[in-house]
């Protein structure tokens, strides 16, 4: 029931894409913002054009982007979209092309439009509530699957903000997670859903609801899991944006190690 909604979403996605990619082929500005966290004009632009496409097709929906203010007001709306322009910004300034945009719409606290573009490999990984979850590469689509494996573990961790608690965690479960691998931003869930992995951890509260908005429901509706430390699930368009407990991602509620 979301097909339209979804089409706007790789619509701007794309669109996005193609800007994000401009900038990227050259010298771009680097800012530092009060969170100490660096922003891009890639960033900045790719956030105006998104906002721009959502709300000329929806105008009485609410946003919450990562570049610009919010507005509590949408705390009154049922949908909200929820844009991160560019997750990964240090990936995009490495240069290291695992940088992504995560677009997701939540309708009454829970995610039933994501996608998830990686605009330097040409990937747009996407899903709907109860519709599955899909790639599309090069014009081919294909359908998302998790896999099975519940020994010999593959973790995936940040390229930048892996902490000393997930390291632990990891060492602490050596007898079935036997590979760590870092890769960046929302590639983590899309490497999960695709089944070229089994578990990433984050156990910090350094991201908010932009960051996995779009992961989320692309790893669950991939036969996935994806939720708090404590198991509970995650809701969206909240008052505090910041994920405080992290959160957990596995193929199998089996191979949720704590």
């Amino acid at each position: 029931m979301w097909e339209k909604e979804l089409e706007i979403a790789l619509l701007a996605a794309k669109e996005s894409a193609k800007v994000i990619m401009e900038i990227y082929k050259k010298d771009f500005q680097i800012e530092i913002k009060s969170d100490n966290s660096p922003v891009t004009n890639a960033d900045k632009q790719a956030d105006k054009l998104i906002r721009e496409i959502i709300s000329k097709n929806y105008p009485t929906h609410a946003l919450l982007t990562e570049e610009s203010e919010d507005d509590l007001n949408r705390l009154d709306n049922d949908f909200v979209w929820i844009v991160d322009p560019i997750d990964g910004t240090k990936d995009f300034i490495a240069k290291d092309d695992e940088f992504t945009t995560s677009i997701a719409l939540a309708y009454k606290h829970e995610v039933v439009v994501g996608v998830i573009s990686a605009p330097a490999l040409n990937e747009f990984y996407f899903a709907t509530k109860n519709g599955g979850a899909f790639k599309l590469k090069d014009g081919v689509i294909t359908p998302l699957k998790v896999n099975d494996k519940i020994e010999a573990l593959t973790c995936l961790i940040s390229v930048f903000h892996t902490k000393p608690e997930e390291v632990a965690l990891i060492k602490k479960h050596s007898n079935k997670i036997v590979t760590s691998k870092k890769v960046g931003s929302c590639l983590k869930a899309c490497n999960i859903a695709e089944g070229k992995a089994e578990l990433s951890y984050r156990l910090s509260d350094g991201t908010k609801e932009w960051d996995i908005a779009a992961s989320v429901l692309i790893v669950k509706e991939a036969g996935g899991i994806f939720v708090k430390p404590d198991l509970t699930e995650i809701s969206f368009n909240r008052k505090d944006v910041y994920n405080r407990e992290g959160y957990i991602m596995a193929n199998r509620k089996e191979n949720i190690l704590l």
